[in-house]
Protein backbone atom coordinates (compact mmCIF):
# COMPACT_ATOMS: atom_id res chain seq x y z
CA UNK A 1 0.00 0.00 0.00
CA UNK A 2 1.42 3.37 -1.03
CA UNK A 3 0.90 6.35 1.20
CA UNK A 4 0.86 9.93 0.03
CA UNK A 5 2.81 12.38 2.11
CA UNK A 6 0.72 15.49 2.67
CA UNK A 7 2.57 18.75 2.88
CA UNK A 8 1.91 20.89 5.90
CA UNK A 9 0.54 24.37 5.47
CA UNK A 10 3.23 27.03 5.81
CA UNK A 11 3.70 29.15 8.90
CA UNK A 12 2.96 32.87 8.76
CA UNK A 13 6.67 33.72 9.05
CA UNK A 14 7.56 31.56 6.03
CA UNK A 15 5.18 33.45 3.74
CA UNK A 16 5.95 36.80 5.35
CA UNK A 17 9.64 36.25 4.60
CA UNK A 18 8.77 35.72 0.92
CA UNK A 19 6.64 38.87 0.89
CA UNK A 20 9.53 40.84 2.40
CA UNK A 21 11.74 39.59 -0.44
CA UNK A 22 9.34 41.27 -2.89
CA UNK A 23 9.57 44.51 -0.88
CA UNK A 24 13.38 44.26 -0.70
CA UNK A 25 13.47 43.91 -4.50
CA UNK A 26 11.57 47.23 -4.67
CA UNK A 27 14.05 48.86 -2.27
CA UNK A 28 17.11 47.39 -4.01
CA UNK A 29 15.80 47.99 -7.54
CA UNK A 30 16.34 44.27 -8.23
CA UNK A 31 14.06 43.41 -11.15
CA UNK A 32 15.41 39.86 -11.43
CA UNK A 33 14.57 39.06 -7.79
CA UNK A 34 11.09 40.54 -8.29
CA UNK A 35 10.46 38.52 -11.46
CA UNK A 36 11.59 35.30 -9.76
CA UNK A 37 9.03 35.72 -6.97
CA UNK A 38 6.04 36.39 -9.26
CA UNK A 39 4.18 33.86 -11.39
CA UNK A 40 4.16 34.26 -15.17
CA UNK A 41 0.40 34.92 -14.95
CA UNK A 42 0.67 37.27 -11.93
CA UNK A 43 -2.22 39.71 -11.48
CA UNK A 44 -1.89 42.88 -9.46
CA UNK A 45 -4.95 44.95 -8.57
CA UNK A 46 -3.80 48.43 -7.66
CA UNK A 47 -5.29 51.92 -7.32
CA UNK A 48 -3.73 52.62 -10.74
CA UNK A 49 -5.42 49.58 -12.34
CA UNK A 50 -4.57 46.00 -13.25
CA UNK A 51 -0.95 44.90 -13.69
CA UNK A 52 0.78 41.75 -14.91
CA UNK A 53 4.25 40.49 -13.99
CA UNK A 54 5.95 42.57 -16.68
CA UNK A 55 4.18 45.69 -15.38
CA UNK A 56 5.29 44.93 -11.81
CA UNK A 57 8.88 44.25 -12.84
CA UNK A 58 8.81 47.27 -15.19
CA UNK A 59 8.71 49.58 -12.17
CA UNK A 60 12.47 49.12 -11.95
CA UNK A 61 13.23 50.62 -15.35
CA UNK A 62 14.72 53.79 -13.87
CA UNK A 63 15.39 53.24 -10.17
CA UNK A 64 14.16 51.55 -6.99
CA UNK A 65 10.53 52.35 -6.21
CA UNK A 66 10.75 52.13 -2.40
CA UNK A 67 13.15 53.72 0.08
CA UNK A 68 11.94 51.87 3.18
CA UNK A 69 9.00 49.84 4.46
CA UNK A 70 7.44 48.35 7.57
CA UNK A 71 4.93 45.50 7.48
CA UNK A 72 2.52 44.92 10.37
CA UNK A 73 -0.81 43.41 11.39
CA UNK A 74 -0.05 40.30 9.33
CA UNK A 75 -2.70 37.60 8.85
CA UNK A 76 -2.44 34.31 6.99
CA UNK A 77 -5.46 32.46 5.62
CA UNK A 78 -4.67 28.91 4.59
CA UNK A 79 -6.93 28.02 1.65
CA UNK A 80 -5.15 24.72 1.02
CA UNK A 81 -1.71 23.53 2.21
CA UNK A 82 -0.37 24.87 -1.13
CA UNK A 83 -2.39 28.09 -1.48
CA UNK A 84 -2.37 30.84 1.14
CA UNK A 85 -3.50 34.44 1.38
CA UNK A 86 -1.29 36.86 3.28
CA UNK A 87 -2.88 40.16 4.31
CA UNK A 88 -1.07 42.97 6.10
CA UNK A 89 -0.51 46.68 6.55
CA UNK A 90 2.42 48.28 4.72
CA UNK A 91 3.79 51.66 5.77
CA UNK A 92 6.37 52.79 3.25
CA UNK A 93 8.37 55.72 1.93
CA UNK A 94 9.00 56.24 -1.76
CA UNK A 95 12.41 57.61 -2.81
CA UNK A 96 12.39 61.41 -2.53
CA UNK A 97 9.00 61.53 -0.78
CA UNK A 98 8.54 63.57 2.38
CA UNK A 99 5.78 61.46 3.92
CA UNK A 100 5.06 57.78 4.34
CA UNK A 101 2.09 56.14 2.64
CA UNK A 102 0.00 53.24 3.93
CA UNK A 103 -1.67 50.37 2.08
CA UNK A 104 -3.53 47.28 3.15
CA UNK A 105 -2.27 44.46 0.97
CA UNK A 106 -3.41 40.93 0.23
CA UNK A 107 -1.05 38.56 -1.59
CA UNK A 108 -1.91 35.08 -2.82
CA UNK A 109 1.00 32.63 -2.68
CA UNK A 110 0.89 29.20 -4.33
CA UNK A 111 3.33 26.31 -3.89
CA UNK A 112 4.23 24.31 -6.99
CA UNK A 113 7.06 21.75 -7.00
CA UNK A 114 8.05 22.91 -3.49
CA UNK A 115 8.48 26.53 -4.64
CA UNK A 116 6.26 29.35 -3.37
CA UNK A 117 5.31 31.95 -5.98
CA UNK A 118 3.18 35.10 -5.71
CA UNK A 119 0.24 34.84 -8.13
CA UNK A 120 -1.97 37.74 -7.05
CA UNK A 121 -1.73 40.96 -5.06
CA UNK A 122 -4.23 43.68 -4.25
CA UNK A 123 -3.28 47.00 -2.67
CA UNK A 124 -5.85 49.20 -0.93
CA UNK A 125 -4.79 52.70 0.14
CA UNK A 126 -5.61 53.59 3.74
CA UNK A 127 -7.59 56.81 3.91
CA UNK A 128 -6.02 59.58 5.90
CA UNK A 129 -8.27 60.74 8.73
Amino acid sequence: METTKHKAAPALNEILDLEKQVWMALVDGNANADRALLSADFLGVYPSGFANRDDHVGQFADAPTMAEFDLSDERLRVLTPDIVLLSYRADYLRPGAAARETMLISSLWERTNDVWINTFSQDTPVQKT
